[in-house]
């Protein structure tokens, strides 16, 4: 069972360790960010597997950005003993229909509870999308 989670976490502190690329102009650039004790990555542009989870870096027009969301839940207390935390993961889709180019934008994403939240922001931070949550669960 370690090993099974240790691979992915290797290959996540690879990427973590090589530089951002630098964002086409002709493209949009997207950050994702969430607070430091939960963990949002790209997954999928348009349906297809991203790359890189740490940004989604896009052409204009419309695109359906695809992320996953994790985060630890604590339960209560049962018989005087804490119990271990549940890591949680969640997909969150956002559908935005007026991506251009050279344009930075952000995806947020928080926890509520046993679910999650995300918006996508511009640089003025403006609303654009709501992420929508297609599942939520331990075993994801």
């Amino acid at each position: 069972m370690r090993t099974a989670l240790l691979a992915p976490a290797l290959l996540m502190l690879g990427a973590c360790a090589s530089p951002l690329p630098k964002p086409d102009p002709q493209q949009a650039w997207i950050e994702l960010y969430s607070s430091a004790d939960t963990l949002l990555m790209a997954d999928r542009l348009d349906d297809e597997r991203w790359p890189d989870g740490r940004y989604f870096q896009v052409t204009p027009g419309e695109h359906e950005l695809q992320t996953r969301f994790q985060f630890e839940v604590r339960s209560g207390a049962s018989l005087g003993m804490q119990s271990e935390p549940l890591r949680m993961t969640c997909e969150i889709t956002l559908h935005y229909k007026d991506f251009a180019p050279g344009q930075r934008y952000r995806i947020e994403a928080r926890q509520m509870l046993m679910k999650a939240q995300a918006w996508l922001y511009d640089e003025q931070r403006n609303v654009l999308a709501r992420g929508e949550v297609e599942r939520c669960g331990t075993a994801l």
